[in-house]
């Protein structure tokens, strides 16, 4: 098994691990598990020493949390911007699904505590990354729900990117020393795409994963005709949280000199 990029499958009981702090992706130092959810179906998270962020990828949901209920819905996440839940240690979520539902809930160790937060489109406005870079190949939409910037108090960071049919994502090539995992959706299922991780490449399948080694470059691109959905992930190191990217010097000449084709 490749310790870069996974493909893994639901169980039984609509469970789909992808990182684990003990296991095969322990270097990224997370546990993100998806989950997949029908009509009437409820889960309950509690971790006594993580925090928990739980987002909604597609699906009709109630949040339960402290005294807090919130019930929303997001049929397209392509379309839609997200809904996430970010909770300290020691706090139970309730999710009760109402419809077809997937979530993905990413955890890591953190002994501080802070008041949860609820983010909703209305904070995760859609940002046009690549403009001017390559004509339109590089051009991509990316929503962050939190990071060091508004929550310096957690040890993760999460948000989402769509890649627009046909072009690039993380372009220019850029790495960053702390660890980062990216979950990937199509709008289609035969959807794909390419992930290059330092010198190897995978094949980006719908509900696929990749664990980015620190330091190692990683760009990605997706097939003409096929948009592609990532939610992007990354563990803060002690000392170190992560504020930018590093991008690839051999590349960042087109930064200065955009490509124009006549």
């Amino acid at each position: 098994m490749n310790k870069l990029f996974g493909y893994p499958e639901y169980d039984n009981e609509g469970k789909k691990v992808l990182t684990t702090t003990d296991g095969l992706y322990k270097d990224m130092l997370m546990n993100i598990t998806v989950y997949r959810m029908k009509n009437g179906d409820v889960r309950d998270f509690y971790l006594e020493n993580e925090e928990l962020a739980v987002l909604l990828v597609t699906g009709d949901v109630e949040y339960q949390w402290d005294k807090e209920t919130r019930k929303v819905k997001r049929e397209d996440c392509f379309k839609e911007s997200l809904y996430c839940l970010h909770v300290c240690k020691g706090v139970k979520v309730t999710i009760k699904a109402f419809g077809d539902t997937e979530i993905l809930v990413q955890s890591t160790e953190n002994e501080k505590e802070f008041s949860a937060v609820f983010y909703t489109p209305e904070d995760c406005v859609d940002a046009l990354a690549g403009k001017g870079l390559c004509e339109p190949m590089a051009l991509r939409t990316v929503r962050t729900a939190f990071d060091y910037q508004n929550a310096p108090y957690s040890n993760m960071v999460l948000g989402e990117i769509i890649g627009h049919q046909g072009g690039w994502s993380g372009y220019i090539p850029h790495h960053h020393p702390q660890p980062e995992v990216y979950y990937y959706r199509f709008d289609k299922p035969q959807g794909f795409g390419a992930c290059f991780i330092g010198d190897d490449v995978f094949k980006i399948k719908d509900g696929s994963f990749s664990a980015l080694t620190p330091g190692a470059t990683h760009p990605q691109v997706t097939a003409p005709g096929y948009p592609m959905y990532v939610v992007w992930m990354i563990r803060h190191l002690e000392g170190n949280p992560w504020t930018d990217r590093v991008d690839d010097p051999d590349h960042t000449w087109m930064v200065d000199s955009p490509i124009q084709y006549r």
